[in-house]
Protein backbone atom coordinates (compact mmCIF):
# COMPACT_ATOMS: atom_id res chain seq x y z
CA UNK A 1 0.00 0.00 0.00
CA UNK A 2 1.28 3.23 -1.05
CA UNK A 3 0.99 6.49 1.03
CA UNK A 4 -1.23 8.37 -1.75
CA UNK A 5 -3.47 4.61 -1.47
CA UNK A 6 -2.72 2.98 -4.16
CA UNK A 7 -1.79 -0.65 -4.20
CA UNK A 8 1.76 -2.57 -5.81
CA UNK A 9 0.78 -5.87 -6.55
CA UNK A 10 3.29 -8.86 -7.49
CA UNK A 11 1.97 -11.91 -9.13
CA UNK A 12 4.40 -14.67 -9.04
CA UNK A 13 2.15 -16.55 -12.03
CA UNK A 14 1.78 -13.61 -14.04
CA UNK A 15 5.71 -12.68 -13.99
CA UNK A 16 4.75 -8.82 -13.24
CA UNK A 17 4.00 -6.33 -10.81
CA UNK A 18 0.95 -4.03 -11.22
CA UNK A 19 0.32 0.13 -9.90
CA UNK A 20 -3.37 -0.02 -8.89
CA UNK A 21 -6.17 2.53 -7.50
CA UNK A 22 -8.33 1.10 -5.01
CA UNK A 23 -11.35 0.21 -7.43
CA UNK A 24 -8.90 -1.76 -9.40
CA UNK A 25 -7.49 0.91 -12.41
CA UNK A 26 -4.22 -0.79 -13.65
CA UNK A 27 -1.88 2.57 -13.58
CA UNK A 28 1.46 0.67 -14.66
CA UNK A 29 2.51 -2.83 -15.21
CA UNK A 30 6.32 -3.70 -15.24
CA UNK A 31 7.18 -6.86 -16.35
CA UNK A 32 5.38 -8.69 -19.56
CA UNK A 33 2.38 -10.89 -18.53
CA UNK A 34 2.93 -14.39 -18.57
CA UNK A 35 6.30 -13.88 -19.98
CA UNK A 36 9.11 -15.14 -17.83
CA UNK A 37 12.80 -14.16 -18.29
CA UNK A 38 14.75 -17.27 -18.20
CA UNK A 39 15.16 -19.02 -15.29
CA UNK A 40 18.22 -17.84 -13.26
CA UNK A 41 18.97 -15.05 -15.62
CA UNK A 42 18.83 -12.24 -13.55
CA UNK A 43 16.13 -10.07 -15.73
CA UNK A 44 13.62 -9.17 -14.21
CA UNK A 45 11.26 -11.41 -14.04
CA UNK A 46 10.85 -14.99 -13.54
CA UNK A 47 8.13 -15.39 -10.65
CA UNK A 48 8.52 -12.20 -8.66
CA UNK A 49 7.52 -12.43 -5.06
CA UNK A 50 6.76 -8.78 -3.84
CA UNK A 51 7.52 -5.51 -4.12
CA UNK A 52 8.10 -2.81 -1.10
CA UNK A 53 8.49 1.32 -1.66
CA UNK A 54 11.04 3.76 -0.38
CA UNK A 55 10.48 6.57 1.32
CA UNK A 56 11.61 8.54 -2.17
CA UNK A 57 9.24 6.16 -4.13
CA UNK A 58 11.77 3.96 -5.42
CA UNK A 59 10.17 0.13 -6.06
CA UNK A 60 12.58 -2.72 -4.87
CA UNK A 61 10.96 -6.20 -6.15
CA UNK A 62 12.02 -9.65 -4.85
CA UNK A 63 12.27 -11.84 -8.20
CA UNK A 64 12.13 -15.08 -5.95
CA UNK A 65 11.34 -18.24 -7.53
CA UNK A 66 12.69 -18.68 -10.63
CA UNK A 67 15.66 -15.87 -9.73
CA UNK A 68 17.54 -15.19 -7.10
CA UNK A 69 17.59 -11.11 -7.39
CA UNK A 70 16.12 -7.39 -6.25
CA UNK A 71 15.59 -5.46 -8.44
CA UNK A 72 15.26 -1.56 -7.56
CA UNK A 73 12.89 0.73 -9.97
CA UNK A 74 12.44 4.59 -10.41
CA UNK A 75 8.54 5.48 -9.55
CA UNK A 76 7.89 5.45 -13.34
CA UNK A 77 8.77 1.71 -13.83
CA UNK A 78 12.26 2.37 -15.25
CA UNK A 79 15.24 0.16 -13.69
CA UNK A 80 17.96 1.58 -11.83
CA UNK A 81 19.81 -1.27 -10.16
CA UNK A 82 19.65 -5.26 -9.50
CA UNK A 83 21.59 -7.56 -7.22
CA UNK A 84 21.43 -10.88 -6.03
CA UNK A 85 22.67 -14.39 -7.48
CA UNK A 86 21.98 -17.86 -6.24
CA UNK A 87 24.18 -18.70 -2.80
CA UNK A 88 24.48 -19.25 0.22
CA UNK A 89 27.05 -15.83 0.97
CA UNK A 90 26.05 -12.63 1.99
CA UNK A 91 24.41 -10.99 -0.57
CA UNK A 92 23.41 -14.32 -2.45
CA UNK A 93 19.90 -15.62 -2.38
CA UNK A 94 17.93 -18.72 -2.00
CA UNK A 95 14.43 -17.70 -2.40
CA UNK A 96 14.37 -14.11 -1.81
CA UNK A 97 10.59 -14.11 -0.77
CA UNK A 98 9.73 -10.77 0.92
CA UNK A 99 10.64 -7.38 1.25
CA UNK A 100 10.33 -4.64 2.82
CA UNK A 101 11.93 -1.39 3.18
CA UNK A 102 12.40 1.44 6.12
CA UNK A 103 12.27 4.86 6.50
CA UNK A 104 15.91 5.75 5.99
CA UNK A 105 15.36 3.58 2.68
CA UNK A 106 17.41 0.11 3.70
CA UNK A 107 16.16 -2.67 2.48
CA UNK A 108 15.25 -6.17 3.93
CA UNK A 109 14.90 -9.13 2.20
CA UNK A 110 13.51 -12.51 3.55
CA UNK A 111 16.01 -14.71 2.13
CA UNK A 112 13.67 -17.61 2.31
CA UNK A 113 15.54 -21.05 2.33
CA UNK A 114 18.72 -19.64 3.87
CA UNK A 115 16.71 -18.90 6.91
CA UNK A 116 18.08 -15.59 7.43
CA UNK A 117 16.59 -11.95 6.39
CA UNK A 118 19.54 -9.95 5.07
CA UNK A 119 19.72 -6.11 5.24
CA UNK A 120 20.87 -3.49 2.55
CA UNK A 121 21.11 0.19 2.06
CA UNK A 122 19.29 1.45 -0.83
CA UNK A 123 21.88 0.72 -3.38
CA UNK A 124 22.03 -2.82 -2.66
CA UNK A 125 25.26 -2.73 -0.49
CA UNK A 126 25.41 -5.81 2.30
CA UNK A 127 24.97 -4.13 5.47
CA UNK A 128 24.09 -7.29 8.10
CA UNK A 129 21.76 -10.21 8.13
CA UNK A 130 19.65 -12.04 11.35
CA UNK A 131 19.91 -15.68 11.56
CA UNK A 132 18.13 -17.72 13.94
CA UNK A 133 15.22 -18.23 12.17
CA UNK A 134 13.37 -21.34 9.88
CA UNK A 135 12.12 -20.43 6.50
CA UNK A 136 11.33 -16.52 6.73
CA UNK A 137 8.57 -16.01 4.20
CA UNK A 138 5.92 -13.23 5.79
CA UNK A 139 7.79 -9.84 6.06
CA UNK A 140 6.35 -6.57 7.34
CA UNK A 141 7.73 -3.64 9.45
CA UNK A 142 5.50 -1.50 11.71
CA UNK A 143 4.89 1.89 10.22
CA UNK A 144 6.78 5.05 11.88
CA UNK A 145 10.13 5.19 13.29
CA UNK A 146 12.09 2.54 14.69
CA UNK A 147 9.20 0.17 13.83
CA UNK A 148 9.33 -3.57 14.53
CA UNK A 149 9.94 -6.61 12.15
CA UNK A 150 7.34 -9.27 11.82
CA UNK A 151 8.53 -12.56 10.24
CA UNK A 152 6.67 -15.67 9.33
CA UNK A 153 8.36 -18.70 9.75
CA UNK A 154 6.70 -21.54 7.65
CA UNK A 155 8.18 -24.60 9.46
CA UNK A 156 9.67 -27.71 7.76
CA UNK A 157 9.83 -28.55 4.12
CA UNK A 158 10.70 -32.49 4.09
CA UNK A 159 8.34 -35.07 5.28
CA UNK A 160 11.19 -35.83 7.87
CA UNK A 161 10.93 -32.52 9.99
CA UNK A 162 7.44 -32.17 8.98
CA UNK A 163 6.48 -32.39 12.67
CA UNK A 164 9.56 -31.49 14.57
CA UNK A 165 8.78 -29.00 17.25
CA UNK A 166 9.94 -25.61 17.78
CA UNK A 167 10.78 -24.49 13.96
CA UNK A 168 7.66 -23.16 12.76
CA UNK A 169 5.05 -22.16 11.31
CA UNK A 170 4.86 -19.32 13.93
CA UNK A 171 5.43 -15.56 13.60
CA UNK A 172 9.04 -14.06 15.41
CA UNK A 173 8.78 -9.93 16.64
CA UNK A 174 12.08 -8.54 16.05
CA UNK A 175 13.26 -5.06 16.66
CA UNK A 176 14.67 -2.52 14.25
CA UNK A 177 18.31 -3.86 15.20
CA UNK A 178 17.67 -7.47 14.51
CA UNK A 179 16.66 -8.76 18.24
CA UNK A 180 14.35 -10.74 18.73
CA UNK A 181 11.40 -9.97 21.20
CA UNK A 182 9.10 -12.55 20.96
CA UNK A 183 7.60 -15.36 19.31
CA UNK A 184 3.83 -16.77 18.93
CA UNK A 185 3.29 -20.34 17.67
CA UNK A 186 6.31 -23.21 18.61
CA UNK A 187 4.21 -26.21 17.74
CA UNK A 188 3.29 -28.57 14.78
CA UNK A 189 0.96 -27.24 11.68
CA UNK A 190 -2.83 -27.56 12.62
CA UNK A 191 -6.31 -25.01 13.01
CA UNK A 192 -6.03 -24.62 16.86
CA UNK A 193 -5.62 -21.79 18.59
CA UNK A 194 -1.48 -20.99 19.03
CA UNK A 195 -1.23 -22.89 15.84
CA UNK A 196 -0.44 -21.69 12.00
CA UNK A 197 -0.30 -23.59 8.64
CA UNK A 198 2.42 -21.47 6.51
CA UNK A 199 2.30 -18.08 7.58
CA UNK A 200 3.41 -15.82 4.17
CA UNK A 201 1.78 -12.13 4.51
CA UNK A 202 1.66 -10.37 7.13
CA UNK A 203 0.13 -6.84 8.27
CA UNK A 204 -0.28 -5.20 11.50
CA UNK A 205 -2.52 -2.24 12.31
CA UNK A 206 -2.99 1.09 14.30
CA UNK A 207 -4.50 -0.97 17.44
CA UNK A 208 -1.13 -4.03 17.28
CA UNK A 209 -3.72 -6.62 15.94
CA UNK A 210 -1.76 -9.24 13.87
CA UNK A 211 -3.20 -10.41 10.34
CA UNK A 212 -1.55 -13.34 9.20
CA UNK A 213 -2.17 -14.82 5.36
CA UNK A 214 -1.35 -18.60 4.85
CA UNK A 215 -1.13 -20.49 1.86
CA UNK A 216 -3.38 -23.52 3.45
CA UNK A 217 -4.43 -25.42 0.78
CA UNK A 218 -1.23 -26.30 -0.78
CA UNK A 219 0.50 -26.77 1.95
CA UNK A 220 -1.45 -28.91 3.52
CA UNK A 221 -1.34 -30.95 0.43
CA UNK A 222 1.98 -31.34 0.06
CA UNK A 223 2.38 -31.50 3.81
CA UNK A 224 -0.21 -34.96 3.95
CA UNK A 225 -1.15 -36.17 0.37
CA UNK A 226 -3.46 -38.30 -0.42
CA UNK A 227 -5.80 -36.82 2.77
CA UNK A 228 -8.84 -35.16 2.40
CA UNK A 229 -8.71 -31.30 3.70
CA UNK A 230 -9.87 -30.45 6.74
CA UNK A 231 -13.57 -28.78 6.94
CA UNK A 232 -12.70 -24.47 8.03
CA UNK A 233 -9.45 -24.87 6.77
CA UNK A 234 -8.40 -21.48 6.74
CA UNK A 235 -6.27 -18.90 4.74
CA UNK A 236 -6.65 -16.02 6.87
CA UNK A 237 -6.45 -15.49 10.62
CA UNK A 238 -6.47 -12.10 12.87
CA UNK A 239 -4.56 -12.37 16.09
CA UNK A 240 -5.51 -9.42 18.81
CA UNK A 241 -3.24 -7.92 20.83
CA UNK A 242 -3.92 -8.17 24.87
CA UNK A 243 -4.17 -5.12 26.46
Amino acid sequence: MAPDDTLWLTDDGDHTVRHCTLDGKVLLTIGIPGAPRPYMSGEPFHRCTHTALSPRGDLYVSDGYGNARVHKFAPDGRLLLSWGEPGTDAGQFNIPHNICCDGDGWVYVADRENHRVQVFDGNGRFETQWHDMHRPSGLHLERGGEGRFYVGEIGGALPVNYDVPNIGPRIAIYSHRGERLARLGDRRAGLEPGQFVSPHGLAVDSRGDIYVGEVSFTNWGNRYKGQPLPPGLRSLQKLVKAR
